[in-house]
């Protein structure tokens, strides 16, 4: 849900486990669970008995709930899965459960805030210790985390080791509750105190005057908050410019300005071993009159004379009573110093200009012209924190919602040119840089989402998977960094909120694929490999289909399938040696899968294909073939008489002859008793891509004939049919059968019933389709039927060839019938 003005969320658990609790209403952005917790210390003991002192919290964060457990001793679940180190979204209807039992329904609802009378502006954290050189601390925007790696206190890390290091990477936090600031320890080594009190479990609130101290007795400072009188809350939201501004300061060179929140969802993962990093301080918060408050040692500002004005009146002083030499000598070297101090302040000015106008046109809303001002500024000036804000506020604001509308759109062009722009202006921003990559690599994972037709989509093997895991990969890597990130970037462009809640949504549903079609994909194509490998690419065809019956979202099985049927062919045709239907699969071979590919590739460079000089020759033979001049065919099959492939040239001149002679006696038998059989036999005998010719000459006659034929191809498939229901009624062929070490008579008796209602449906099923002519379902019911229980039984056989003789196994194949022309031809 995203948040508006004056909106924010209720966040209400409903109890599952214990309905006489009633319903907790969360109205503030962080709610803490703990067993000492309000409402959880008035409930029973035997239900808070799995709870631990700090258990888990739950906040919302960029119009998004979460809850983060603390490395409670039970742990937290949503929907049943451990939460763990990282915190976890929350949606209406998830049930989150702490410890063994309690458990909540979580609802999400939308609710109006009226506006406040007074609004926290900003806290000042003032170090007591002034001899100590601790720059003070003025925070505007919250959450603000507490820890050593941060430049706050980072800073100090050469001067100070070991104070530093008694701080935590975590430390503590200070956040907001309505307007009221509260600070809450996160479980540090060397604890955090307030007015001289150690924190326990519980947060508690801050006011003006507080004393704070993170570790011992360095770092320490005084409290102090900044609240305006707010009529309409939107008309006081402070923008950038406004909370980098100095606020109870008195020196800005010299505080530390924070001006980006920090983000819940790096605050609350637990952190595994603090104590590894943290040095121990036996210490602790000692006493000390450094760090009483001390009374102010000058005039206030406004009663104070500077020493400009002491000049100026006394020059005024001489000039009006300067008679003497000595008074006129006064006045020229004033005047000279006033002089110099103008120039002075000229030339300070004329540098502060990049500087004023950066500010100018960020106040103008000239976003882009900002950033680039920022960018050019900060080429010679590159340490500057404030420009380095406003130019990477600058810079989001004015490009991130154009960056939006093009990904949308699926306009991946201006996408990235709009990218491109983002990359020109953070040149000398290394903030803004960061933030730019993190945008990158959410415009990919976007623009590959729209590719494949949305997150629902198929996901292609051999395509989709290794981009996937790169996208995984480059997340789980810095996800806590770039959650931030987009935390940060939410809070400069309002409309990145639903980008960035749908680029989780598509990480959610990635890493559910990933457990399930990713690891299927990596099954599928291990046994693809494994079944090129030991030459049975014909077991594939099984394992294919019951792939794409179980995962009905793995796409791009029709490729491989298109793949393993044009390799099974070109293997059969190498294997028996056909030279011209072999050459003719050759040419239009082309291979669109890794595993395939590489098959095709190691077959080509074997003897088992013909080289590039006999296709060569082949095809001057099936040009004359195709014009009809059976002469020079037949004169250039007679050359290819040495080499490998000379006995497949030999046959396929023997079978062109039987072809010639089969024509030629067709021609004078025209008009005879059996005509109509012969041409028929003829027209069966033809191959569609080599022998178009002879097809064309007698399409007419064959046309002619129609009637017969398609009465002989019924004939043909209701043999078939009736040979395969007497098949199917003496019982398929048994493994008991198939194991036996001899031919028993039942297995003759069933091969022989089997392949020939195969050769039956085959005949019947090729007049259909050299007659152009649409068959019945019902025949492409019973051909499939026979032709997958043929495969079965070979496939069956070929199993046991490590068991039977290999003359035996070859017997009882031969009595099942192998592959025939026209199960290869047909589609």
């Amino acid at each position: 849900m995203p948040a508006t003005a004056h909106q924010e969320f209720n966040i209400v658990l409903k109890p599952v486990s214990n309905p006489e609790l009633g319903e907790i209403c969360i109205e503030d952005g962080l709610f803490a669970i703990g067993r000492a917790e309000p409402p959880f210390a008035s409930y029973k003991p035997e239900i808070v008995a799995g709870l631990s002192r700090r258990h888990a919290r739950i906040f919302s964060e960029q119009g998004a709930a979460y809850v983060a457990d603390l490395g409670s001793k039970n742990g937290t679940t949503v929907n049943g899965v451990d939460v763990g180190g990282n915190p976890q979204s929350l949606r209406n209807g998830d049930e989150v459960r702490f410890g063994k039992e309690l458990a909540y329904r979580v609802q999400l609802t939308a609710r109006d805030i009226p506006p406040r009378g007074a609004k926290l502006v900003s806290l000042t954290l003032t170090p007591k210790r002034n001899h100590l050189g601790l720059q003070p601390i003025v925070v505007a925007q919250f959450p603000f985390l507490i820890g050593k790696s941060d430049d706050t206190f980072s800073r100090y890390q050469d001067k100070y080791p070991h104070q530093v290091n008694y701080i935590s990477r975590r430390h503590a936090h200070i956040f907001v509750k309505g307007d009221t600031p509260f600070i809450e320890d996160l479980g540090s080594t060397n604890g955090t105190y307030v007015s001289g009190e150690r924190l326990d479990e519980h947060a508690v609130p801050l006011e003006d005057g507080d004393v704070l101290a993170f570790g011992g007795s360095h770092f320490v400072y005084k409290v102090s908050l900044k609240r305006v009188v707010e009529v309409d809350a939107t008309l006081t939201k402070p923008s950038a410019a406004a909370a980098s501004a100095p606020v109870d300061a008195s020196d800005p060179e010299k505080t530390t300005f924070v001006v980006s929140a920090a983000s819940f969802l790096d605050i609350f993962c637990v952190d595994q071993a603090p104590q590894l990093a943290d040095e121990v301080n036996s210490e602790g918060l000692k006493p000390s009159n450094e760090v009483r408050d001390e009374p102010a040692k000058h005039q206030p500002r406004g009663k104070q004379r500077g020493r400009f004005a002491i000049l100026l009146s006394e020059l005024a002083e001489a000039f009006v009573g300067g008679e003497s030499a000595s008074m006129r000598r006064a006045l020229w070297w004033g005047m000279s110093l006033v002089l110099v101090l103008a120039a002075f302040a000229l030339v300070l000015y004329l540098r502060g200009a990049p500087e004023r106008e950066v500010r100018e046109l960020f106040a103008r809303g000239e976003f882009v012209s900002a950033a680039t001002a920022a960018n050019r500024y900060l080429a010679g000036q590159p340490d500057n924190a404030e420009i380095k804000a406003l130019g990477t506020e600058a810079l989001l604001k004015g490009n991130v919602a154009e960056w939006l509308a093009a990904l949308k759109a699926g306009d991946a062009d201006r996408a990235n040119a709009a990218l491109a722009a983002m990359n020109r202006l953070s040149t000398h921003n290394a903030e803004a840089r960061s933030l730019v990559r993190e945008l990158a690599w959410l415009g990919e994972l976007q623009q590959f989402v729209l590719a494949r037709g949305g997150i629902d989509a198929p996901i292609r093997i051999y395509a989709d998977e290794e981009k996937i895991r790169s996208l995984l990969k480059q997340w789980i890597e810095d996800s806590q960094g770039r959650q931030r990130a987009f935390a940060t970037i939410s809070s400069y462009v309002g409309e990145f909120k639903d980008a960035y809640a749908e680029a989780l949504s598509h990480l959610r549903k990635l890493q559910n694929d990933d457990s399930v079609y990713l690891a299927a994909i990596e099954r599928l194509k291990t046994t693809i490999s494994t079944e090129l490998d030991r030459d049975a690419p014909e077991a594939l065809a099984a394992v294919l289909k019951e792939y794409s019956e179980k995962y009905p979202r793995l796409g791009g099985l029709d490729g491989v399938e298109r793949d393993l049927r044009q390799y099974s062919e070109i293997e059969s045709e190498a294997r028996a040696r056909r030279l011209g239907r072999l050459v003719a699969l050759l040419a239009r071979a082309q291979f669109s899968t890794p595993p395939f590919q590489a098959k095709f590739r190691a077959l080509a460079a074997s003897d088992s294909l013909p080289s590039a000089e006999v296709v060569q020759q082949y095809g001057a033979v099936v040009e004359a073939w195709r014009q009809g001049d059976t002469k020079q065919a037949f004169a250039n099959l007679q050359r290819m008489n040495a080499g490998p492939w000379a006995g497949a040239a030999a046959r396929e001149l023997q079978r062109k002859r039987a072809i010639v002679e089969q024509y030629s006696g067709l021609e004078k038998a025209r008009g005879s008793s059996g005509y109509e059989e012969r041409l028929l036999a003829l027209n069966g005998s033809l191959d569609p891509d080599e022998d178009a010719y002879f097809i064309n000459a007698i399409g007419a006659e064959v046309g002619s004939y129609k009637d017969g034929a398609l009465a002989r191809a019924q004939e043909s498939l209701t043999r078939a049919e009736s040979l395969w229901r007497q098949y199917g009624e003496n019982g398929a062929i048994e493994a008991r059968q198939r194991l036996k070490a001899e031919i028993s008579s039942e297995f003759r008796a069933q091969t022989q019933l089997l392949s020939e209602a195969n050769d039956a449906a085959q005949r019947g099923m090729r007049i259909y389709r050299q007659l152009k002519v649409a068959y019945p379902a019902r025949w492409t019911k019973v051909q499939e039927e026979i032709r997958a229980e043929v495969e079965l039984q070979r496939k069956s056989l070929l199993d046991l060839r490590n068991v039977l003789e290999p003359g035996l196994m070859k017997a009882k194949l031969a009595l099942l019938g192998g592959r025939s022309d026209d199960e290869r031809k047909s589609p």
